[in-house]
């Protein structure tokens, strides 16, 4: 279809933009500043209240690049600013070029969409247990059937196998659906379209995209292949994990390269996006005609008459009655959002530096669609809702566990965030006026609504529940718990509400239903329904790796498995440690602080448990720091530490006391010690710990019925990621255990240390001196 409508011209003057000389689009004009400033606004907010690095966006206006503006920091470490220029890893916005890489085949008399794919791929030989056949259109319009993720060169996969080798390794996979009966979107689809791509093309396939596609489109600083010039000019990004921390973004080029491994810029994808507007025209010549775009936006597989689904590549919307094009892209410390309307030639991309916040790009570029669709028609401009963090008292009132028969909801208090756990994800609620609502990296824009013992959380309405000791979890999945998988990205396996959960992809925990001992399917939603998990144990009964979903992850060891106490290997001798310390002098302070009153926990309550780990070789170095097993606390610490044991009391649990008060030449004898990559564990002798102070706890409930310690997700003084308070694996009692310690402690004014579930400090420790003197020398 040939667009007819007139392109509205704007005869005001040019507003600068880094384009690329030669392929530059219309430059901007100046009335679209107030656009602009409200664009600011909302960028700016949403990457204070989700910690965004950098946010980048450029916004298209027929042929007009009409803005395109960087905030942030492209490498936050040295303040360099994000740049226009910058890099990205686009990550399944590639599928819209592959996509076309295909029609331009199909233009060229060289494949039917609708023919089987084995008359281009004869060797391509998944197990298909259905009498249809796999076609083209099904694979671009994600009906094929296939596995999410190829058996090797998926999303996790670090090796980097060729295109061939990846889609050859679907062939020890099985349909996971017969052909066409439902959507199943699909990386390993969309590499068996670039593998036809490249062979009947008879050149790499990002060659094949290169010539027939970006130099047509001026796209000049776009490529499938990691080119070293691009490269140096992608930003610092950030991968995140729900229990706080940030790891290094792996670089690692998948296997499945025309699902996901595009680079490109903002000025590259404006291009692109002026070529759909113009039915496939780029500046150096067409892409595709433009009945081939068309039919790429129409939904396929559903009725005549509707308006939205999933095209060829493209997902297809609308938005205040405009026909939405669009596609998200998430990857290791991106995620990009590319949304346009064709009719009326309006487009957004936007790009931050943080995996899976793709809500929050798709948010800014939707409201930039709305600002410039409310111009074009002279209406005013719509205000974006900036939430704040929920009321305290709000936050205070509400929080607990609600439930609608097996649908279970918890609002769980962080500080000043306010946590909803419900269904596969955690997410953040913030507020608007007076309304509560979802806004977080992961999701935007559902409402919930307290409503005394009630919450009303969308169209559901659930009941205030007591939170309930969770039951312990069958024997046999026992040995199935755990990690699995890379640093880059793990798996957990975990029992949640009495239900065997898969925490995939970070973020996205799903029930699981057990088919046998070792076999379990993912639920019908969903990134990977109806696919299997299938568990290898050894001689045990603990698993070794889970094959989930076609993808093999292997058993994670992370230290202190079993009960067993954690260790590390010090970086020198033990004793010369301790010359040196004992030599050294602890840091001056200035200031006035108050007189320190050490006094013994157990003289204060003589039912409060006693393990002093220091006391003894059992701890994480193998060797002795204390010469007396005893536990001493500024007073009203200690007294705070006592009201926490009374209270839980009436839960059947009290407190065992791991160490408090620690002299500062052992702090010295631990951080000279310990390597510098697990340093975080232990506290800078430099600046002195609270534990100097005499204001810090380490502790664990015991059971008063058998006077045993209870299970914890970890162990303590274990150096891994199971430490951390907010560690989402486990059992439900394991992390009920470990959330009840934690409102003990905290009602009584301490705060849990942010890599150690064990470690509390009171809140008056900057009132205390460090301290240096030995446990025999206290009165």
């Amino acid at each position: 279809m040939v667009f007819l409508f007139a392109i509205q011209r704007f005869a005001v003057a040019i507003f600068t933009v880094l384009l690329a000389a030669s392929h530059c689009l219309a430059q901007a004009p100046s009335d679209y500043s107030a656009i602009r400033a409200k664009l600011e606004e909302l960028i700016r907010h949403e990457m204070h209240a989700h910690e965004l690095p950098a946010v980048s966006i450029a916004l298209v206006d027929d042929r007009q690049q009409i803005w395109s503006a960087a905030f942030g920091y492209s490498d936050p470490q040295s303040n360099t600013p994000a740049s226009v220029s910058d890099v990205h890893r686009i990550a399944s916005v590639s599928k819209l070029f592959t996509s076309i890489a295909v029609m331009q085949l199909v233009e060229d008399g060289m494949v039917d969409l609708d023919a089987p794919i084995s008359r281009y791929l004869p060797d391509f030989l998944p197990r298909n247990r259905y009498k249809k056949d796999i076609t083209l259109r099904q694979i671009l319009s994600h009906r094929s059937g296939l596995v999410r993720e190829p058996p090797v060169g998926n999303y996790f996969d670090p090796t980097e196998p060729t295109l061939e080798q990846t889609v050859r390794s679907l062939h020890k996979t099985e349909l996971v659906y017969e052909p066409e009966r439902r959507p199943k979107y699909s990386n390993a689809a969309m590499a068996v379209a670039g593998y036809v791509v490249q062979l009947l093309r008879e050149r790499p396939f990002a060659k094949a995209v290169q010539q027939s596609m970006f130099q047509p489109l001026g796209m000049e600083e776009s490529s499938f292949e990691p080119r070293r010039d691009l490269m140096q000019r992608t930003p610092h990004a950030v991968l995140w994990t729900l229990d706080g921390r940030r790891l290094p973004v792996p670089t690692f080029q998948f296997g499945m390269a025309p699902a996901a491994n595009m680079y490109s810029t903002l000025n590259d994808l404006s291009l692109f996006m002026s070529a759909l507007f113009h039915g496939g025209e780029g500046v150096n010549g067409r892409i595709l005609q433009p009945e081939s775009l068309e039919e790429m936006w129409k939904p396929q597989f559903a009725p005549a008459l509707q308006r939205t689904g999933i095209g060829l590549g493209f997902f297809i919307g609308e938005l205040e009655g405009q026909r939405l094009i669009s596609h998200s892209g998430d990857v290791y410390g991106f995620a990009t959002e590319f949304a346009a309307l064709p009719d009326a030639r309006l487009g957004a991309i936007v790009v931050n530096t943080m995996n899976a916040s793709n809500a929050r790009s798709e948010r800014i570029a939707h409201y930039a669609l709305r600002l410039m669709l409310a111009h074009r028609q002279g209406r005013r401009l719509p205000d974006a809702k900036l939430t704040t963090t929920v009321d305290p008292q709000v936050r205070e009132r509400i929080k607990g566990r609600y439930a609608k028969g097996s649908s279970v909801a918890e609002l769980i208090v962080r500080g000043e965030t306010l946590w909803l756990e419900r269904g596969s994800l955690r997410t953040t609620v913030r507020q608007v006026g007076d309304t509560l609502m979802v806004d977080d990296r992961l999701s935007y824009g559902q409402r919930i609504v307290p409503l005394g013992n009630r919450l009303v959380i969308g169209s559901d309405t659930l009941e205030r529940v007591e939170d309930k000791r969770p039951a312990p979890p069958p024997a046999h999945w026992v040995g199935l718990t755990g990690e699995y998988g890379w640093d880059h990205n793990e798996l957990y396996i975990r029992e949640k509400d009495g239900t065997l959960h898969a925490m995939i992809e970070w973020y996205f925990s799903y029930p699981l239903e057990e088919i046998s001992r070792d076999v379990y399917a993912f639920p019908n939603y969903g990134l990977y329904h109806g696919e299997r998990l299938r568990f290898k144990r050894d001689a045990q009964g603990r698993a070794t790796q889970v094959e989930a979903a076609s993808v093999v992850f292997k058993r994670r060891l992370t230290g202190g498995e079993g009960g067993a106490t954690f260790k590390i290997k010090p970086l020198r001798p033990i004793e010369q440690l301790r010359r040196d310390a004992m030599a050294a002098r602890p840091p001056e302070e200035r200031g006035e602080f108050r007189q320190p009153e050490l006094v013994e926990v157990v003289k204060l309550d003589s039912t409060i448990k006693l393990d002093i780990r220091y006391a003894t070789t059992n701890n994480f170095m193998d060797a002795v720091f204390y010469n007396e097993p005893r536990a001493f606390l500024q007073k009203p610490a200690a007294e705070a530490v006592v009201r926490a044991h009374r209270w839980l009391g009436q839960f059947g649990y009290g407190l065992l006391v791991y160490d408090a008060y620690r002299p500062w030449f052992v702090t010295k004898i631990f951080w000279d010690a310990t390597p510098e990559h697990q340093r975080d564990f232990v506290a800078d002798p430099s600046r002195g710990s609270r534990h100097n102070r005499g204001c810090a706890v380490d502790l664990t409930l015991y059971d008063l019925a058998t006077g045993e310690p209870v299970e914890m997700v970890s162990g303590y003084d274990e150096f891994t990621a199971r430490a951390f308070p907010d560690y989402p694996g486990g059992t439900s009692l394991q992390r009920w255990h470990r959330e009840l310690l934690r409102t003990a402690m905290e009602r009584e004014g301490f705060d849990v240390y942010e890599w150690e579930w064990w470690h509390f400090d009171f809140r008056d420790w900057r009132e205390y001196p460090i301290m240096n003197v030995t446990f025999d020398t206290i009165q």
